[in-house]
This record gives C-alpha cells, sequence and structure tokens, in this order.
C-alpha cells in the first residue's frame, strides 16, 4: 500500500524549491517518494490512500537532535523542597531527584508522551538521552517500543554517570551494550563532571567496539569546566579528545556553552556534532550559545524542555541576536542539520518517506526566495496537520492513527500522579 498525496505544493527541504505536484509515498524504512503530474502516468491500487492536499504544503517532516523523555511527567510537577540557587542544584534538587524516581511504567509513559508530542509537533526521528538510576536494565527497551507503538523513530542513549555509585555505572554501561546488540544506538555520559576516567574509557571502548558515538553534555555550565580543571587539569573538550570522543562523527556534544578557542578549534577539526538547546539554557540560566569557529556540525536540540523543532530553531534565531553568527540561513542549518548528522552515520529511520503537510494562509506571498523569513516569523507547529513516517500516516488532520491517545493521556496522568508522589 502506498499513500498518494495530490495537489501539493511540496518544498525540497534542501534546496527550498516549491513545486506543484503530485506524489506517490512508498511505505517502509527509508522507502522512496516518486513525483509525478497526471494521474494517468503512474499505477495507483485500490489499497492505496489518497490524500488531497490543496492549499498546504508538504516537506520532509523534522527531527529532534537532543530529547530527555524521561522529563515528559515534570510538567506541572510540585516545586522542588529546597530551592536551587546554580545549575548543579537545579540537577541534584530537580533532575537527579526526579530520574531516580522513574520506574518501568513511568518510563514507558514518559517515552509515550513524548513520542506523541513530537509527532504531532512534525518530528519523525527522535534523538533521545535517558536516566533512571534506579531502574537502568531494560529501560531503553521500554522506551524504544514506546516510541514505535507510536510511529517514531529513534537514535536513544542510556545516561551513564559514577554520581549514583560505580554500581549504577556499571549497570549504565551493561544496559547500553546490550541495547546497542539489536538496535542502532548511540553511548550516552551524562557530563565530564560526573563521569570519572575508568568510566569513560570503557565508554569511548564500547563506543569503539559497537561502531557508535558518545552522547554527552558537554561544559553546559562552567562548573564543568571548574572540575574537570580541578580533577585533570585540563578543559572539557581536551578530556574528551584525548579519550577519543571526537574521533566519531557519530557522537554527540551537548550545549558546548563555556568552551575557549582551544576547545572550538578541537571541535571543528575533529568529526563529532554538537547541538544546541536555547531555551533548556535560558532557563537554566547557564549561558548563550555561539557557534563561532565551530564549524557546520551544528545541529538543535529540545533537552527535553518540549518536543517542538520549529520553536527551537526561532528560538535560536532570536536569542543569538546578542551573541550567536546566527541568521536566517543558519538557523534552517541548523534545524536540519540533524538530518545530515543521521543519514552520512548511516542510521536508518530518516528517509525521503517522512514527510509533513502543513496548512499555512499566509497573508503575504510565501516563495522560494522568501522562505526563511516565513520560517523564522511566520511557521508555527499549529500548521502541522498530517504527518507520514516511514511512509505510513501517524498523524492525520492533527489526529493521532497509530495508538488510542485518550488511553496514553490516562495512563500518563496516572504515572505522573505517581511520581509527584514519591518526589
Amino acid at each position: 500500500m502506498s499513500l498518494i498525496l495530490k495537489n501539493t505544493k511540496y518544498i525540497n527541504w534542501e534546496t527550498l524549491e516549491f513545486s506543484d505536484t503530485n506524489i506517490k509515498v512508498n511505505e517502509g524504512i527509508d522507502e522512496s517518494l516518486a513525483f509525478f503530474d497526471g494521474f494517468d502516468k503512474i499505477s495507483i491500487s485500490e489499497d492505496d490512500q489518497i490524500i488531497d492536499c490543496q492549499g498546504r504544503f508538504v516537506t520532509k517532516s523534522f527531527a529532534v537532535g537532543h530529547h530527555h523523555a524521561y522529563s515528559a511527567l515534570s510538567r506541572g510537577m510540585p516545586a522542588p523542597k529546597n530551592s536551587p540557587h546554580n545549575f548543579l542544584e537545579i540537577l541534584q534538587y530537580i533532575w537527579w531527584n526526579l530520574d531516580k524516581s522513574l520506574d518501568k511504567e513511568m518510563i514507558e509513559a514518559s517515552a509515550l508522551a513524548t513520542a506523541i508530542a513530537c509527532a504531532k509537533s512534525g518530528s519523525t526521528f527522535v534523538i533521545d538521552h535517558h536516566a533512571s538510576p534506579n531502574h537502568v536494565k531494560g529501560s531503553l527497551e521500554i522506551m524504544a517500543k514506546a516510541f514505535d507503538k507510536v510511529g517514531v523513530d529513534h537514535l536513544l542513549c542510556y545516561e551513564i554517570s559514577d554520581r549514583d555509585g560505580i554500581a549504577i555505572a556499571e549497570e549504565g554501561l551493561e544496559e547500553s551494550e546490550e541495547y546497542l546488540n539489536h538496535h542502532q544506538a548511540l553511548v550516552g555520559l551524562h557530563a565530564s563532571f560526573t563521569v570519572g576516567d575508568e568510566t569513560m574509557k570503557r565508554a569511548v571502548d564500547l563506543m569503539r567496539k559497537k561502531d557508535s558515538g558518545i552522547h554527552i553534555h558537554t561544559a553546559e555550565d562552567f562548573y564543568d569546566q571548574e572540575q574537570c580543571l580541578q580533577k585533570h587539569g585540563k578543559r572539557v573538550v581536551e578530556r574528551l579528545n584525548e579519550f577519543g570522543v571526537l574521533e566519531s562523527s557519530k557522537s554527540i556534544l551537548g550545549h558546548c556553552l563555556h568552551i575557549d578557542n582551544k576547545e572550538r578549534d578541537l571541535i571543528r577539526d575533529g568529526k563529532a556534532f554538537v547541538v544546541q538547546n536555547m531555551e533548556s539554557n535560558l532557563n537554566n540560566n547557564v549561558g548563550l550559545f555561539n557557534g563561532k569557529n565551530l564549524g557546520d556540525r551544528i545541529m538543535l536540540g529540545t533537552d527535553g524542555m518540549h518536543s517542538d523543532m520549529i520553536r527551537s530553531a526561532q528560538t535560536a534565531f532570536f536569542s543569538g541576536q546578542a551573541k550567536d553568527n546566527i541568521d536566517f540561513v543558519s538557523a534552517y542549518e541548523r534545524f536540519r542539520k540533524v538530518h545530515h548528522y543521521l543519514a552520512i552515520n548511516g542510521f536508518k529511520g530518516d528517509g525521503e518517506n517522512n514527510l509533513v503537510i502543513l496548512d499555512y494562509p499566509s497573508p503575504t506571498d510565501f516563495n522560494q526566495n522568501n522562505f526563511l523569513g516565513h520560517f523564522i516569523f511566520g511557521w508555527s507547529s499549529n500548521m502541522v496537520t498530517d504527518v507520514i513516517s516511514n511512509g505510513k500516516l501517524i498523524i492525520k488532520d492533527r489526529i493521532l492513527q497509530t495508538i488510542n491517545e485518550e488511553e496514553v493521556w490516562k495512563f500518563t496522568k496516572e504515572q505522573a500522579n505517581r511520581l509527584w508522589k514519591k518526589l
């Protein structure tokens, strides 16, 4: 069975060329599209589903470069018992308290909620960084099954850290290897300041053994640099480089706010990608991102704040006017860079048959020449009406097609209330 999109205004996501066409979308992992003018030029079977896209726009769906699905049940939760005064206390009083409270059902609820939010915002692929220190074993498989139910592809990792003791770090390494034996994935590390040399070495050894990459928060706050200088006599990116993290094009360095010129040179001359998470940085008051001299391997994430990549791109642009070297072109390039990351590294599930249908009734002309101005000032996730993942329609007229959304929300609320009581 195929999907037929007729009367489309198709936007090529790379060239931004607009074309009036019909599209046959073949179902399957990384399957192709067939563009055609008249219906007499293509074979259509009785099983094919036809969607009239008259007045709407079709383009490649989006992808999230760095997410934290485990935070999904935190929305509206009670304030912590102690008010944090700095970044480390934010981690200690809020996020490390939350992740240690997660169990199987809460992990599943978090992943389901995140996958649905991503799909409804137009993203069909998510790179996620998970943590549940008291329920490590099998946690990534729980998440994978939840994402698969919704129809969102994924690249997961477990956040290995020494902060809860060596035994938990060992569980994280074991979970990572077991999951990598059966899935495409990364080796996750929390951050340099919570990962000792032995755990770092073993994680990089696993990365090499499985031909994977390291996914790690990098100099998100200056505390990370202070601790690295005190304990190891070097800066964070220097330490990661010496261990071999930057040798893999699959490695992802999250944030990279508090880095000096030498570290920028190491990143630019290495192979790792940087992921910017502007709203999270603003929320935590840890500083502003600056892409200067980092090269062109910069992509965007949400860091668990939400699942809306259009919003992330616009925030990156607006906040970047103060410090970053970002403009219309580079904002869109960062928005789409995750596709290049997935493609050059051979990850599956982000093929051309992942599409969004957008309802964008603009009061002004919208074309290839002014696309970027509309993207920054006019687009929003509310435009997303239909989402196609691997050729399969998972959102139709803004309604989830793969699972019962009402049942999911009932389940997630039950798990959120359980979590809040534990907190």
